[in-house]
């Protein structure tokens, strides 16, 4: 029985840095806030989690919505206020340089279990690229390979 010949493989395109797909508007807290205040957030914007920053601006933390409904069983247990994001954010916090490209990216989401990574330049955050973000960027390519 004869085989079909395959084509050899092509190369595949290059593609871009997650600074191309990122959000840029990133939506923030600081650790003082209080929790409700940062549970609104996240309900009005209709995001999962949000980074938090102190005053110059640097990654400090991250605040996701398990942070938060740990916060609001702790106040229920204990019948007083959810209290500050500084009290259940986690840190320190994974991030992901600007420059990355996509399929390192992937490899960093695909080793852990964040739906999303601030993204930073100098130390700074620039935006915040979540696995939506890489699949639709995926979605969006023509081709895979160069022809």
């Amino acid at each position: 029985m004869s085989q079909a010949l395959r084509a050899p493989p092509r190369a595949m395109k290059p593609l871009p840095s997650i600074a191309a797909i990122m959000t840029r508007d990133v939506v923030t807290a600081t650790p003082g806030m209080d929790l409700l205040q940062a549970m609104h957030l996240l309900a009005f914007h209709g995001i999962s989690g949000l980074p938090v920053v102190d005053a110059d601006g640097c990654l400090v933390g991250m605040l996701s919505q398990r942070d938060c409904l740990k916060g609001a069983l702790h106040a229920a247990y204990h019948a007083g206020p959810p209290g500050r994001v500084d009290e259940v954010m986690h840190a320190p916090v994974e991030s992901l340089p600007a420059d990355l490209d996509i399929l390192t990216a992937i490899e960093s989401f695909l080793a852990n279990r964040y739906r999303r990574f601030p993204v930073l330049e100098e130390g700074r955050i620039v935006g915040i690229v979540s696995r939506g973000d890489v699949v639709r960027a995926l979605a969006r390519r023509e081709s895979w390979v160069s022809s």
